[in-house]
């Protein structure tokens, strides 16, 4: 159970959060985390509740998932003493990359992480600001695994649960700090 504290806190952020409707298309209800940013407490918040979750887990890198991942990923990783590693879209890596191809709704994207940025026996956490569908955080989790790399948890700022985000990342740990 969350303390009263804790309880404050999340809904503050889930208070500074802007939902705009049909954005990007139609029927979608966009979850905008951009007002979040402009709350400094709002902000700081979210950044505190994870690194108190995080911090005696023993994590060695926090991976953060392009692009939104990079905002919250860095100052986790500062905080609990772990490296911060990118993974990003094709091509915006320089030097060898290893890249994990994934489904979307309308096609396929791909996922890119440096070779030797994770190693055997790290054990990571992967970040994005949200999970919907699930198919970002599962490439995610591939890509490190092949490195050799044990995926700890995932976790988010956001969860959309009506699309089964969770569901799709079976028995893998899912953190989350709002419902969209």
């Amino acid at each position: 159970m969350a303390s009263v504290d804790e309880q404050t806190r999340i809904k503050r952020i889930a208070s500074s959060i802007r939902v705009i409707p049909n954005f990007p298309k139609p029927g979608v209800m966009f979850q905008d985390i951009t007002t979040l940013l402009l709350d400094p407490k709002a902000f700081r918040d979210t950044v505190e509740l994870f690194v108190e979750r995080y911090r005696d887990m023993r994590i060695s890198v926090v991976a953060g998932v392009e692009a939104r991942g990079f905002i919250f990923g860095p100052p986790i990783a500062l905080s609990i003493g772990a490296k911060f590693v990118p993974l990003r879209k094709p091509k915006k890596l320089p030097g060898e990359v290893i890249s994990e191809e994934y489904s979307l709704e309308y096609g396929t994207d791909t996922m890119e992480m440096h070779v030797g940025a994770v190693q055997f026996n790290d054990r990571v956490l992967v970040i994005d600001d949200l999970i919907a569908t699930g198919g970002t955080l599962c490439a995610a989790i591939k890509l490190i695994e092949r490195a050799g790399a044990e995926v700890i948890e995932c976790a988010c700022v956001i969860e959309l649960p009506e699309l089964k985000g969770r569901e799709r990342l079976g028995d893998r740990p899912l953190f989350v700090l709002v419902e969209g």
